[in-house]
Formats: C-alpha cells, sequence, structure tokens
C-alpha cells in the first residue's frame, strides 16, 4: 500500500451505503423498465446438428434441452395472442430438425411441433410442422408413432384434411411393429376411411384386423365386430340406392 492509498475500513460508511443504493437502484431499472419485443425475424437460421454436437461437450440431452428453450423463447414477448404464429416456419422446423438429429431419443421436438407449433391458425406453416413431424416418425416408427397420430387427427380436425390425415394414420398402421403401440392408434385408418365415405376398404381392412387375431380384448371384440355387421349393411344400402343401367 503506497502512502496516498488508504485501507477499505477507512471509507466511511455513509459512502459504502450511497454506493449499495445506487447499485440496487441501477439492478432495479434495468429490470422494471420495458423490453423491446421481440420480432419473429430474430430467429436466427439453424445451427447445422455437427455445431450443436460441438457446442455440446459431450453432454447432447443437455445441449438439445437447451436449444428447446433458447427456440421457445420467441415466443416469450409481448402482444403475442396466437402463440407462434410469426415465426419463420423454415427457420424453426431447421431448429427442430438440428435438434432431434443432436438428440434422436428426446420427444420434445416432436411434442412441441405436433402440440404447439401445428395448432398455428396459418394451415401453411401448421401443415409444415405436421409434415416435419411424419417425416421425422419415418426414422423411428416404434418410438414415435404418437406425434404423427395426433398430427393425424389435427389433419382431420383442424385442417379438415381428410387424404392428409389418412396418410398418416396409414403410416402408424403399416410401420409400426412394436407390442405396445396400442390398438386405437392404428384403426385410426379405418375411421378415416369411413369418414371418406370409402366404405369397401374399411370393412376390407376391419375383416383384416378381425382376422388377424390381434384383438384380445372381448368387450373391443364384440364393438369391432357389431361395427363390421353395420359396415356391411351401410354398404348393402348403398348399393340398393344406386340406380340400375
Amino acid at each position: 500500500m503506497t502512502r496516498d492509498e488508504r485501507p477499505l475500513a477507512a471509507v466511511p460508511g455513509w459512502v459504502w451505503f450511497t454506493l449499495a443504493l445506487a447499485l440496487a437502484a441501477q439492478i432495479g431499472w434495468q429490470i422494471a423498465r420495458p423490453q423491446p419485443p421481440r420480432a419473429a425475424s430474430d430467429l436466427p437460421p439453424p445451427p447445422s446438428p455437427a455445431m450443436l454436437r460441438l457446442a455440446s461437450f459431450g453432454e447432447p440431452a443437455a445441449a438439445a434441452r437447451l436449444a428447446m428453450l433458447y427456440l421457445q423463447s420467441f415466443d416469450l414477448r409481448a402482444g403475442n395472442d396466437i402463440p407462434y404464429r410469426d415465426l419463420d416456419y423454415s427457420r424453426l422446423i431447421g431448429w427442430l430438425r438440428a435438434i432431434l438429429a443432436v438428440d434422436p431419443r428426446s420427444q420434445y421436438p416432436l411434442f412441441a411441433a405436433a402440440r404447439i407449433y401445428a395448432e398455428n391458425p396459418d394451415p401453411r406453416k401448421a401443415r409444415a410442422a405436421l409434415e416435419f413431424v411424419y417425416q421425422e416418425f419415418l426414422k423411428d416408427p416404434n418410438r414415435r408413432w404418437r406425434w404423427l397420430a395426433h398430427a393425424a387427427l389435427l389433419a382431420k380436425y383442424r385442417l379438415k384434411d381428410l387424404p392428409l390425415a389418412l396418410r398418416y394414420a396409414t403410416a402408424v398402421d403399416r410401420l409400426t411393429t412394436a407390442s405396445d403401440v396400442p390398438v386405437w392408434a392404428k384403426q385410426m385408418r379405418l375411421f378415416i376411411l369411413e369418414d371418406m365415405n370409402e366404405l369397401q376398404a374399411a370393412k376390407v381392412m376391419l375383416g383384416g384386423l378381425l382376422a388377424s387375431g390381434q384383438i384380445k380384448d372381448p368387450a373391443e371384440l364384440r364393438f369391432l365386430k357389431q361395427h363390421f355387421e353395420e359396415l356391411e349393411a351401410r354398404i348393402k344400402n348403398r348399393s340398393a340406392r344406386q340406380p340400375t343401367e
């Protein structure tokens, strides 16, 4: 210590109090002042999976979670009445695809795509989110079927697009092989065919399902047999109403 320096203990208490008060005021002002709203264009281009892996330092699952938190922070802005409506979906899906490539076992990117981003009122953006779910389902059907099943329901009820719903439901039915895939998920195709008035195709599918022996629950078996009989009756009634040549 030089002759011109004094120990900190020699500083008067009121000086310390003033400094502490000024620091507290500065912090409080920074917290309280309104933050400028984030624009949808603020979402940067997605990183490559290789870049994310490099940044993970050997912890890909942790890196994927952090990237998802960063991605979802773009909804936390004022005046956003409909979530995610203004985001650039090409960039958004690029982020989701990169995150899933880094941590393929994660369900969160698919959950976000099917249950959040696909709820966008813009049909074009909703379809883009659903198509992302479909493409990623194809890479691991037995682990990702539930998100495509949800996509089929959205296509049917929200987009009113039965051919698209049938495409997704057919993929679930034909590509899943795990024993824990529930029967209702594999039956969606049947009921969508009925909604499309494809009664004969629905009957063939239901007949094959009954003949396969996959249905073990007696109550479900009775329901499906009754439904098969109802389908036959509807087909006969429709044939009877058709004019003869």
